[in-house]
């Protein structure tokens, strides 16, 4: 059998520990075969971010019109779309296409603290594709930003949860890794009601791409035919994993074990 398709609508990270790279790793550690649509182009390291150029909506729409035809996915996710007008294309496409789950990890600042994602295109983020997705995962920071409000605690993030499964999420996932307690607890909203995902908070500056690499197990998993909740623990127990061996590579905020 031919192994499933997963596609990453995301951005490009050339030194490999977040983006597309980091989403196609992961997708292969699972046995998925992975394709990717650019939509920005990023000039980074394990340092910083130097520089950010967005692709024109009508290049990211000509690569997914190219892989879709050919190469059907069985699960999609999106990662770093950078503007207003890029969400609005790469959500009115995938619209007309509503045959298999779609991960949107809502991508708005780097780990160096760079902006990804201008304030204009919150709002189209949440108007056009939440509605689409099968399931958001945002962090703390992400989840506040999208809400209107902020997200100091749990408590904070289950109000968040609740708030972006109202948009028309199907169900929503918010990462707890931006916490100060002993746990990093991630929750999931769904249909079913709640279920936390917690782990011990690991002390480590190997966290460069963490929030892609999960959406991108997560991906994986689902493409794989597994049920959301199984999905997410094995996600989330692989990126406590990547972390905890990373191989310590850069001189910054250092990429995960992507083969862990």
């Amino acid at each position: 059998m031919p192994p499933p398709i997963a596609l990453t609508i995301a951005g490009s990270d050339p030194s490999g520990g977040a983006g597309l790279q980091a989403d196609l790793k992961t997708f292969h550690r699972f046995g998925c075969y992975g394709m990717s649509a650019v939509t920005l182009i990023t000039a980074q390291n394990t340092q910083g971010v130097s520089r950010v150029d967005l692709l024109d909506p009508t290049v990211v729409l000509a690569q997914l019109e190219a892989v879709w035809c050919d190469l059907p996915p069985a699960a999609v996710k999106t990662g770093a779309i950078g503007s207003a007008a890029l969400i609005e294309a790469v959500a009115g496409f995938l619209a007309t296409r509503r045959g298999c789950p779609l991960i949107v990890d809502p991508v708005m600042i780097s780990k160096h603290g760079h902006r990804l994602l201008p304030e204009d295109a919150v709002r189209a983020l949440t108007e056009h594709l939440l509605p689409l997705a099968s399931v958001v995962t945002p962090n703390w920071h992400e989840a506040g930003a999208l809400t209107g409000g902020l997200v100091h605690n749990h408590a904070d993030a289950r109000r968040a949860a609740y708030a972006l499964r109202a948009t028309g999420a199907a169900a929503v996932l918010v990462k707890g890794g931006a916490g100060h307690d002993g746990l990093s607890a991630d929750l999931l909203v769904d249909a079913e009601g709640e279920l936390e995902l917690p782990a011990l908070r690991l002390a480590s500056r190997a966290t460069h791409g963490t929030g892609c690499t999960f959406a991108a197990a997560l991906t994986a998993h689902l493409a794989l035919g597994q049920p959301l909740r199984e999905a997410a623990i094995r996600a989330k127990a692989f990126v406590h994993h990547a972390i905890a061996t990373a191989p310590g590579l850069g001189g910054g905020v250092g990429p995960v074990n992507h083969w862990a």
